[in-house]
């Protein structure tokens, strides 16, 4: 990966479309167990908020110097107001419609002695009303940028992705997209999905070995019409699938920590080189080195362009 790719990084147009939360962190002593029932103790010490989500994505696009926008919905509270600020501390332009009948989405994780304990959940699905105008939105803003990307956590904001890839891919946009769910045809005329292994096999069933992995692959790459299917794979890396052509990438992960918000990293700098003119093979090389540095920090993490250059 040449130096001279990386200065075109600050080029590349990025929109960022889906579920959009806020990841909050608290951290602890652990030193006790409860009298009340058998679960640890952890005395608060240090709390710590963070983009989630769609909104991660965006983080990762930005740390790597891309123009970036993101596009969702949150509620009308004060974690959507934190959202706001975070956002426009990192330069990202924010699109959110607040719907004030929902709270914005909150992965709330207590970590103790290095470890999470529990991670508590807030959300609900935005209104049809939200959603409509959302769409009409995305139509206004799509033609601004070179590379969309559709960040599904199935909380309910891409119900009309269908209907947005198909505007994107008249526009000539590449199309990236971290599925969700039981069912891909609404992500069909995509340029390139990225589900990891646990995703794959809930659409194409378990494989019995690489071949076999392959042929299914294939199948549901051709079925959809996709450029390529990027199979995030853990331990294992990544698997590129073409037409007529698969390449595995070995991964580059030297000390696995935390997994969460991995596949927003990947996809991200996916996005950052492509946009800023990469192939894709070269792309997919980057995502599969972020992806090994982000594994090796806590919680939703970001990579800057020094630690993918180094080396």
């Amino acid at each position: 990966m040449s130096n001279q790719l990386a200065t075109t990084w600050d080029r590349a147009r990025i929109l960022i479309v889906g579920d959009v939360m806020l990841d909050r962190y608290w951290f602890g002593e652990v030193n006790r167990i409860s009298p009340e029932a058998p679960v640890p103790i952890v005395r608060v010490e240090k709390r710590e908020e963070r983009l989630g989500g769609a909104a991660n994505v965006a983080r990762n696009t930005a740390s790597l110097g891309a123009s970036t926008a993101l596009l969702g919905v949150t509620g009308d509270d004060e974690p959507a107001r934190v959202i706001d600020t975070l956002l426009g501390e990192m330069g990202i332009s924010s699109h959110l419609a607040r719907d004030a009948s929902i709270s914005t989405i909150v992965k709330l994780r207590v970590i103790g002695r290095q470890q999470q304990l529990v991670r508590i959940d807030f959300e609900e699905a935005p209104t049809d009303t939200v959603l409509r105008d959302k769409l009409t939105q995305f139509n206004s803003l799509v033609g601004a940028y070179d590379v969309i990307v559709f960040s599904d956590y199935a909380k309910g904001s891409l119900v009309s992705v269908a209907e947005m890839i198909g505007v994107a891919r008249q526009q000539g946009k590449r199309i990236l997209v971290d599925p969700k769910g039981d069912d891909f045809s609404r992500y069909a005329g995509a340029s390139i999905l990225t589900p990891n292994k646990s995703e794959m096999v809930r659409i194409v069933g378990q494989w019995k070995n690489e071949d076999d992995l392959t042929a299914r692959a294939q199948k549901l790459r051709a079925e959809l019409g996709l450029e390529a299917l990027l199979l995030t794979r853990s331990e294992e890396g990544m698997s590129l699938y073409r037409d007529g052509d698969v390449q595995h990438f070995p991964t580059m992960a030297r000390e696995v920590y935390d997994v969460s918000g991995a596949g927003d990293t990947v996809i991200a700098t996916l996005a950052v080189m492509l946009g800023a003119g990469a192939s894709l093979v070269e792309a997919v090389a980057m995502a599969n080195r972020a992806g090994g540095i982000v594994v090796g920090k806590l919680g939703t993490a970001t990579v800057t362009r020094e630690e993918l250059l180094e080396g």
